[in-house]
């Protein structure tokens, strides 16, 4: 059993540090394990899955059923442990520094909406009920050693595409699946796909700029501005 500062449970420690330490101890490699026992052993800690996620970079192996189809949807597994995050040297590894002045910007820029698959923020995500986006910031290219954060570099995602992004294996959708998709389109949404394409961007329309901003907002003041917005359009 770890004892002293080299303890997971040790809560002066870093959470990122303390996830590592967990899953080399409580799991290991080749070891499967859930997103809540992690969050009911990482006690007193904020974002505890974000700071797995951010173990990756370091050269972290963590599956999920989306490229194991092997595990159910709330397991993942352990493949490989990484740079020893736990020791001063390896401390900052894997990580970028992103400036709030740059998140927000790039939030902006996206209109509050994942890049990825369009969803806003807390918007419910269709096919899974009671299940809610929350917004990150993502690389353009998540693969890419070195990766930078400045603003060109980085996209609005999703926490669910951004993980899927990270975690990209041979069962990933091909070539031959998304011209399917394309080729079921009626002719106006092929046109403009393929304009989507030329200029590399999906341009989003007023109201869908404004539905990003407005889904960001805390509920009680959606709903608000949803009373509004009807008492206006009824003056």
């Amino acid at each position: 059993m770890p004892t002293g500062d080299l303890d997971w449970r040790n809560v002066e420690l870093g959470t990122r540090v303390r996830v590592a330490l967990w899953l080399r101890d409580e799991i290991g490699v080749r070891g499967t394990f859930s997103k809540a026992a992690l969050r009911a052993a990482i006690t007193g800690a904020e974002q505890v899955d974000r700071r797995m996620r951010d173990l990756r970079p370091a050269g972290w192996v963590i599956r999920t059923n989306r490229d194991m189809p092997s595990l159910q949807p709330d397991q993942l597994y352990l493949e490989e442990i990484g740079l020893p995050v736990w020791e001063q040297e390896h401390r900052a590894a894997g990580l970028r520094q992103i400036s709030a002045k740059t998140r927000r910007y790039v939030y902006e820029r996206d209109g509050h909406m994942c890049r990825r698959c369009g969803i806003a923020a807390a918007e419910a995500y269709p096919e899974e009920p009671g299940s809610h986006a929350r917004l990150t910031l993502g690389h353009v290219n998540p693969h890419a050693s070195g990766s930078a954060a400045n603003a060109e570099d980085l996209i609005t995602e999703c926490a669910r595409c951004n993980e899927a992004v990270r975690n990209l294996t041979g069962v990933q959708m091909g070539r031959d699946q998304v011209w399917d998709r394309v080729g079921q389109l009626p002719l106006k949404y092929k046109r403009e796909l393929l304009a989507w394409m030329a200029g590399d961007v999906r341009p989003l329309s007023p109201a869908e700029r404004a539905w990003g901003m407005y889904r960001q907002l805390p509920a009680a003041v959606r709903e608000q501005m949803q009373q509004d917005l009807r008492d206006l359009l009824r003056s």
